[in-house]
Order: C-alpha cells, then structure tokens, then sequence
C-alpha cells in the first residue's frame, strides 16, 4: 500500500562529520553513500544504518522556529520532499525512481555533533521521543543503484504476514 509520493531534494555526502554537502547523483550500495565517511563507525553507518534521510517539510519548521539547519547540516544522506514524514517509520520502504529500494530501520539519535544547526544548540530538538515525526532515519538497503537530484520517492510499507 504506497502512503505518499516525493523527491529527492539533496544528496549528502562528507569525509566525516557535518555539514554533509550536496552531490547531484551517488550510488547506494549495502554499505551506504559511496564518497560517504564517518568519523564515529560505533554509532554511525553499518548495513542497518547505510543511509540516513530527513524531510525537508521538518528543516523548513525548524528553520521556522529559528533554527539554523539545511539540508546536510545534520548529518543526512537524503534529503525528501513530499512524503507523510510522521508515516515514514521502522519497517517503511522507500523506492526510488532508479531502481534503489531503502528500508527504515530506526530513527537516529541526535548527537552534539549537530549543534550548531539549532538554536542554543538544542540538537535534541529532533528526538524522535521528544519530538515525534520530526526524526531523522536510518535505513538499510534493500536494492542498490544509483539516487539523482530530483528523482521520484514512493513510501510502502512492506504487506505483513498473517
């Protein structure tokens, strides 16, 4: 059953650290964003955390409030436009118009590594248990391929087992 239809709005990638920058295309593979790097391996990355995704409806709010994010700034791989974010949870697939299919696996959890994208550094502004529906997600891959700027996005959730 499809929930909501987008795009992609901005692919990220760093060497390390924040703020991730834009890249137009990338290739996704079991392992994430190539030209993708973390600093911190223990909490970030691996195949249950190979890409990260914000909605860019939440960095619009926050930027609302009086927060200094964009996209990127908080450590995304993948930034949406369009889709029920709130309805975007563990167990959501997510399949792009080039042929890579995602899978949520958790929502991430802020760390003081992206203070600077808050207003009086209140990175915890996008706790999922604080905030709901305002989280970024981490996913696995399901499909390989490649993501391009402005590529469409269907979220499903997968039919369960009876």
């Amino acid at each position: 059953m499809d929930m909501s239809t987008g795009r992609v709005v901005q692919i990220n990638i760093s060497h390390g650290g924040v703020p991730k920058l834009p890249v137009p295309s990338a290739r996704v593979t079991a392992l994430g964003i190539d030209g993708d790097a973390h600093h911190d391996t223990k909490h970030h990355g691996g195949p249950n955390a190979a890409v990260c995704l914000f909605s860019i409806e939440v960095i619009d709010r926050l930027r609302a409030e009086g927060h200094p994010i964009s996209p990127g700034s908080t450590g995304e791989n993948i930034t949406v436009q369009g889709l029920d974010w709130t309805g975007v949870t563990p167990g959501t697939r997510l399949s792009f118009a080039g042929g890579v299919e995602l899978e949520v696996t958790h929502y991430t959890t802020p760390c003081s590594t992206i203070r600077n994208s808050f207003r009086e550094l209140a990175f915890r502004r996008i706790q999922q248990e604080d905030h709901p529906g305002q989280s970024r997600v981490y996913a696995k891959v399901v499909r390989e391929g490649t993501v391009s700027i402005n590529d469409q996005v269907t979220a499903h959730r997968s039919p369960q087992p009876k």
